[in-house]
């Protein structure tokens, strides 16, 4: 059959295919609409009408399917992520997480990726991206970092049509487990030795709070007495403490010349805490007994210090606080920690390993499941994961299933004696 050499007139809504004055076949395949109302049509064009078809349809096909660019100047992957990150992401994030979003978009994605096109980017790119990463030094969970902000800009990106597929979920970050350090619990010996040392510190129900029931930090310090009940000896998770920002508050004119967290002048941009996101963290915890006496002790040696501050004190009703009142800064509650480790005698640590310590003794003393996602603030569906990596099993726990399965299978240790002697005597 010979080409068709003419344009034909087709319906609404239907790509036309037709000969151009160049010898080239093209096509204009409708594509929905612009902002301002007025159709929009992809323009085509192949040597061959079959070569014409084959991709007029694979349009259509993307049409359809909601996956195709929409009209406008393709995005770079810089721009994208900067305004992703900026208008999309910091809404409705939570202050958090969108730090960690921003400093992976500036820092990593658009010096490694930003040149490239949104709808030409291939896994590849940020394969090679994450192996450049490491050789500068940055661990394997930095990059998973970026990776992770990557896939959801991106699946932003393919929603909205901006790109046909999200190079992100396609490509493999490096592996976590050669950069991950096996995080061992302190021992029971080493707890009461963090127990000793606490008792002649300021605020030391705050580090008890963490060892004995696992307490995250934000949530230690977003605590308030009214949180608290020790008459029914419980105490209510309802919010988070956030780590502060900080902006100059010093002006243009006679700018101080140091960092904003240490300008005279500084003025905090973040709030001061947020609601636990998930229904699992908000949740009631028990108190054991000696835990209730500390923080009765804790309440009125506050009380002490709010009568000697005078108009000094800065009143926040937080549980913990400075020695003027106002609430306690996450940097400040870490330090406080590796002087702890350091004055009791104990290994160095992190302060999240005080929480992997908690887990274990919980499950070791035989805490049924339910109450120890309860007690650490696990979502049902997650949990199983969660107690796969906090709660480890200790050498007194493998020593114990060891007498278990020589009782088990060789039976009592005197039986073993009797059986023996029975054999000599034949």
């Amino acid at each position: 059959m010979a080409e068709e050499k003419k344009r034909t007139r087709r319906a609404n809504g239907e790509s036309a295919i037709y000969l151009g004055k160049d010898g080239r076949w093209h096509a204009r395949v409708p594509m929905g609409y612009k902002d301002d109302g007025s159709p929009y049509r992809r323009h085509l064009t192949r040597p061959t009408r079959k070569e014409l078809v084959d991709e007029v349809r694979r349009l259509e096909k993307q049409r359809d399917e909601g996956s195709a660019r929409q009209p406008g100047k393709p995005w770079t992957v810089a721009k994208w992520l900067e305004h992703w990150v900026e208008n999309i992401a910091q809404p409705v994030v939570s202050e958090n997480t969108y730090a960690g979003y921003e400093v992976a978009v500036r820092v990593h994605l658009v010096p490694g990726i930003g040149r490239h096109r949104i709808d030409r980017l291939e896994p590849e790119h940020l394969e090679s991206l994450y192996r450049r990463m490491q050789s500068a030094g940055s661990k394997a969970g930095t990059a998973h970092q970026a990776h992770r902000t990557a896939r959801t800009a991106l699946g932003e990106a393919v929603r909205r049509g901006h790109a046909a597929k999200n190079a992100a979920a396609l490509a493999k970050p490096p592996r976590l487990e050669e950069d991950e350090k096996e995080v061992e619990p302190y021992s029971v010996d080493e707890v009461q030795s963090l127990l000793l040392e606490v008792n002649k510190r300021r605020n030391s129900a705050r580090w008890m709070l963490a060892l004995a029931l696992g307490l995250r930090q934000g949530e230690t310090l977003g605590l308030r007495w009214s949180d608290v009940d020790l008459d029914n000896e419980y105490l209510k998770l309802r919010r988070n403490r956030l780590r502060p920002k900080y902006e100059h508050g010093c002006g243009e004119a006679a700018p101080c010349g140091r960092k904003a967290g240490y300008c005279p002048a500084r003025v905090q941009v973040r709030r001061e805490t947020k609601n636990t996101k998930s229904r699992a963290g908000r949740r009631a915890v028990p108190l054991p007994g000696p835990l209730v006496v500390m923080l009765r002790s804790h309440r009125e040696a506050q009380a002490r210090e709010r009568a000697a501050a005078g108009n000094l004190w800065t009143e926040s009703e937080y549980v913990f606080t400075k020695p003027l009142g106002g609430p306690l800064s996450p940097n400040t509650d870490y330090h406080d920690w590796k002087r702890l480790l350091e004055d009791a005698g104990v290994r160095d640590g992190r302060l999240h390993d005080a929480r992997h310590t908690a887990g274990t003794v919980l499950m070791l003393l035989g805490v049924p499941d339910r109450v120890i996602d309860q007690i650490m603030g696990w979502e049902p569906g997650g949990a199983a994961r969660m107690r796969a990596r906090y709660l480890h099993v200790t050498d007194p726990m493998l020593k114990e299933a060891a007498r278990k399965i020589e009782r088990a299978i060789w039976g009592a240790p005197e039986n073993l004696a009797v059986d023996k002697d029975q054999d000599n005597e034949a």
